[in-house]
């Protein structure tokens, strides 16, 4: 009687288990969804996009060929706001998961084939650092409203 006993409570800790981890599974392959906000130093927007277009771009591009990123958009304001709250380009990029949206060095592998010249690439990227003010992301998700 004991040794069913303890194979009812072996069988019932294996299904939290395995539902514990068939939902921290799930939530690390969830989709997630990042928008990065830049304030750029006035005057250089349009320099700034440009070269995000020339040296970022291709590398999400060819994430999003991949299927590691589902869907990238790009905004910028039509008139501008008040300083405190002012940004001039924002990015959306929805990833296939949390994982390769945090993981920053998942575009490595594409720099050097898409950019050869890594000399000139990382001064274009040093220099469009510098027209930077400010620079955030924030993760988001969809709200239902229903």
């Amino acid at each position: 009687m004991k040794k069913y006993a303890a194979f009812g409570l072996l069988a019932v800790f294996l299904m939290i288990a395995s539902k514990s981890y068939a939902q921290a599974t799930t939530a690390v392959q969830a989709p997630l969804t990042i928008e990065n906000y830049y304030k750029l130093k006035w005057g250089y927007a349009d320099e700034f996009i440009n070269l995000w277009k020339k040296n970022h771009y291709p590398l999400l591009k060819k994430l999003h060929e991949k299927g590691d990123i589902l869907s990238i958009t790009a905004e910028r304001p039509i008139i501008h706001s008040g300083e405190d709250t002012r940004w001039d380009f924002k990015v959306t990029i929805t990833f296939k998961t949390e994982h390769l949206a945090l993981d920053y060095s998942v575009v490595d592998p594409y720099k050097k084939l898409l950019f050869p010249d890594q000399e000139s690439y990382l001064i274009a990227e040093q220099h469009r650092f510098e027209l930077v003010i400010a620079h955030w992301d924030v993760p988001v998700e969809e709200l239902p409203l229903n």
